[in-house]
């Protein structure tokens, strides 16, 4: 039984589509734009005619929605081409969700056929430099404006909010038009949570992209720090319209923006077994190809083994996700060990691919360089474990 024939006809093709655009467009140049770190801007816009901007958005609002699970399979594939791409498209998906799930109807309108088509990318911003995983410590505020006579133009401003605070790491933020920016609008709120909310903020005066920051993989996309010095949002830019939502929505969203790490990290682990297999098949040593050595065909078969585990396992919290039930420990289950497996399958990839996998003329060591980005993404994999031990007492064990 194919993976595929969990999905529908349609899916299927959907897939299939994806898979081709991979092989077809993405692999012949994916060396070199990696290597150059450059910004893939014909991928992304083909990406964009293919729809992939628009899977979490319903057709209402002119997208391409589709599963769960087949969501899960169509960001592997973009992954097994370059994980980058998989990440154009991670928090875009999480805040086109966000807008879904808590966005008042005019938000909806606003932004999400735009999104739909790839018009305007969305990004979602989180982690500031003090505060890394620690969500509730942040420093970011927006605090209400009453309006009164603007400095630079003279006019009277309607009410909103200032928002002044640094935000880090963030992926697609200086192409990104939309940000999703979790911050403080009561700052004395405790517990801390309740006083964060979500605001919908776009480019604008008072935010700067400081730069992008270097990295040892995840290459083409950028990942950059943002500051915010007395940046106005009007009053309708919080999502749902009403303070203090914000945590509990952006943990919502997480568990989307974990399943499609766990996604990515199959893609990685897929592609690094992928090319293990072929050279093991090519290369040869003491007269037989290398695969037939033990030793390289217990590395082969740990690999597909464990990457066979990692895809039921996310594909299984991908569907109680559509079930409509709280994936919180499921999808940091699948986040957990998805991409500890493809930091273990690259390594192992190296090791098969011997001094070859050294080389920069391999793609196993772009492989080796984007896995650990999975493990410390999205919270990191200490963070998963805390919440699948929290989850665990608090539903008396897995239910099974």
């Amino acid at each position: 039984m194919s993976t595929l024939d969990i999905l529908s006809g349609e899916e299927r093709f959907v897939v299939r589509t994806v898979r081709a655009f991979v092989d077809k467009d993405v692999k012949p140049v994916v060396r070199e734009l990696e290597h150059t770190d450059t910004y893939p801007e014909a991928l992304i816009d083909r990406m964009k005619e293919l729809g992939v901007f628009g899977l979490a958005v319903p057709q209402e609002y002119g997208g391409t929605p589709v599963s769960t699970p087949c969501y899960v399979l169509i960001t592997e594939e973009l992954a097994r081409g370059w994980m980058s791409l998989a990440g154009a498209m991670g928090g875009h998906t999480v805040v086109a969700k966000l807008l879904l799930c808590f966005g008042t109807e005019e938000q909806k309108r606003r932004y999400l056929p735009r999104l739909a088509t790839g018009e305007i990318r969305a990004t979602m911003a989180l982690t500031e430099p003090g505060g890394g995983s620690d969500l509730q410590a942040m420093r970011t505020v927006a605090r209400k404006d009453d309006g009164g006579t603007s400095r630079a133009s003279g006019a009277e401003r309607a009410g909103g909010y200032v928002v002044n605070g640094a935000k880090t790491w963030i992926t697609n933020s200086r192409r990104s038009r939309l940000i999703a920016l979790l911050c403080k609008t009561d700052p004395e709120a405790s517990p801390a949570h309740r006083g964060m909310s979500i605001l919908l903020v776009e480019h604008g005066p008072g935010l700067t992209v400081s730069r992008d920051l270097p990295k040892l993989g995840y290459k083409g996309v950028e990942s950059c720090e943002l500051f915010f010095e007395d940046y106005r949002a009007p009053a309708d830019a919080v999502l749902g319209g009403i303070e203090g939502k914000g945590f509990a929505q952006m943990m919502k969203g997480l568990e989307t923006g974990r399943l499609q790490v766990a996604a990515r990290a199959l893609g990685v682990g897929r592609a690094a077994l992928e090319d293990a297999l072929a050279h093991a098949q090519r290369r040869e040593s003491f007269g037989k190809p290398i695969w037939q050595h033990q030793s390289i065909g217990n590395y082969l078969a740990d690999m597909a083994t464990s990457l066979t585990a990692a895809r039921q396992l996310t594909l299984y919290a991908a569907r109680e996700a559509d079930a409509g039930r709280r994936i919180d420990m499921e999808a940091g289950m699948a986040k957990l060990f998805a991409s500890e497996t493809a930091m273990r399958i690259a390594l192992d990839a190296v090791r098969i691919h011997g001094g070859y996998g050294y080389s920069t003329e391999f793609d196993v060591e772009r492989y080796f360089r984007d896995a650990p980005l999975m493990i410390v993404g999205e919270g990191t994999n200490e963070i998963q474990r805390n919440v699948i031990a929290r989850q665990l007492v608090e539903r008396g064990g897995l239910d099974v």
